[in-house]
């Protein structure tokens, strides 16, 4: 009997919410670092972040998703290829690595307080539901349809 595929994901928090990102787009994860801010950009826009010698915008995921801090939020920040190029999202805090079969998760589905269009699936760890973004989707109204931060 083969196998059925799965999806590898990196699950991690952001406020209330459960979030993954796709395992293939994943290439770094990193304690909090402190980022110099940049004048005239967008709040969701942490700031650049130097990772062995290499700046990196990193983008607040708790300003992208609309989600408040938690008191316990240790942070991370989980370095993305997107459109060609690497961003940092910085998460509250990274839960898991999780190998899901492929039928266990829902395509696009409602949710309340999140917008739909940064979904792209969900998912169950465990008995707790996680939304798999759409990173796309999600960055492209800071970092623009050519990758490049206004």
């Amino acid at each position: 009997m083969p196998d059925s595929p799965t999806l590898h994901s990196v699950i991690f928090r952001i406020g209330a919410l459960i979030c993954a990102a796709p395992a293939g787009i994943v290439r770094e994860i990193l304690p909090r670092l402190p980022a110099t801010r940049i004048p005239g950009v967008s709040g969701a826009i942490e700031g650049l972040v130097n990772v062995r010698g290499t700046l990196l915008t990193v983008l607040d995921g708790h300003v992208l998703l609309h989600q408040e801090r938690r008191a316990d939020d240790e942070g991370a920040i989980v370095l993305l290829d997107v459109g060609g190029r690497r961003y940092g999202l910085a998460v509250g805090q990274v839960l898991d690595f999780l190998e899901v079969p492929a039928h266990s998760v829902a395509q696009r589905a409602e949710l309340p307080g999140v917008d739909p269009r940064m979904v792209r699936a969900v998912g169950l760890r465990g008995d707790q539901p996680f939304i798999l973004l759409d990173v796309d989707a999600l960055f492209a109204p800071i970092i623009g349809a050519d990758g490049q931060v206004p």
